[in-house]
């Protein structure tokens, strides 16, 4: 396992930034693996993510604050960060369609997401089995019009019991109430099954095709309380033609949405992701 920390940075953009993190870097011994940074001239921000190695670095994740507060005043940074070794605990919420919950589950037991998963829930039973097969424990939580609020108080509990740090939407058909989005911002991820802003809500697939669109897509996205108009983090199309029926574009479609979902998932618990102006940045 490596032992890395990354630091993710956002500032009013001026000179000396780079400069100022590398030697600050330096000065504590720390080895610089990766740095990317992208600059928005018309907002005037500056972002960097920078990756170092913790082994024979003076700074960690316990005394970083300290010695890098100065800096982080005197350019007027927020920044974050995170060390490899803490993996991320991930939920995965999921209701009938099983396509994006059984990519994830297979990257996850490949390894090629760094992550926990301590539970799977769905407001249906179809992928109990799944998850009994995975070993992951299974909270089946009915939700209807009349129970929403209560259904919500128990997903919350059991995200607090299992101090989950990241919550996955694996075509999970419920819309969160704002309470849900504002507890958890930008924590929670969501695949929708179009090419955002192209169709919004509910039945994408059928709407394009009455609209006879020639490409079809799917967009992961993360979660606020406007439906579906959350930064985006990943996004890919396929073409269809007048020869395609609804039930061609929702099979092409799947093979869209799991891929678009677990590189953002992927993206996310590798620290690759800064937000602003309701856009993401997505670090190489």
């Amino acid at each position: 396992m490596k032992n890395t920390a990354t630091l993710l940075v956002t500032c009013p953009d001026r000179k000396g930034i780079v400069a100022s993190i590398a030697d600050f870097l330096y000065r504590h011994d720390a080895n610089i693996l990766h740095a990317d940074q992208h600059q928005d001239a018309e907002n005037n921000l500056f972002l960097m993510r920078v990756e170092w190695d913790l082994e024979g670095s003076v700074i960690n994740q316990d005394n970083f604050a300290e010695h890098f507060t100065p800096i982080a005043e005197q350019f007027e940074m927020d920044w974050q960060l995170n060390a490899s070794r803490k993996r991320p605990r991930m939920a995965i919420m999921v209701s009938q369609y099983d396509h994006c919950l059984v990519d994830l589950l297979h990257r996850h037991k490949s390894g090629e997401l760094d992550c926990d998963i301590p539970l799977i829930i769905s407001n249906h039973r179809d992928t109990e089995s799944l998850a009994a097969f995975h070993n992951i424990p299974f909270v089946h939580i009915e939700v209807t019009k009349n129970n929403k609020a209560d259904a919500e108080a128990r997903q919350f509990a059991l995200f607090d019991e299992h101090q989950v740090d990241l919550i996955v939407l694996a075509r999970y058909m419920q819309i969160l109430s704002p309470e849900f989005v504002r507890r958890y911002p930008h924590r929670v991820i969501n695949i929708h099954h179009s090419f955002l802003p192209a169709f919004i809500g509910a039945r994408p697939y059928h709407r394009a095709f009455e609209r006879g669109v020639k490409l079809i897509g799917a967009t992961s996205h993360y979660v606020t309380e406007v439906l579906d108009e959350g930064p985006i983090i990943e996004q890919d199309i396929a073409r269809i033609s007048h020869r395609d029926q609804v039930e061609d574009l929702i099979q092409k479609g799947r093979d869209l949405e799991r891929v678009v979902l677990s590189r953002a998932v992927r993206w996310h618990i590798e620290n690759r992701i800064l937000l602003y102006a309701n856009k993401t940045v997505i670090f190489d």
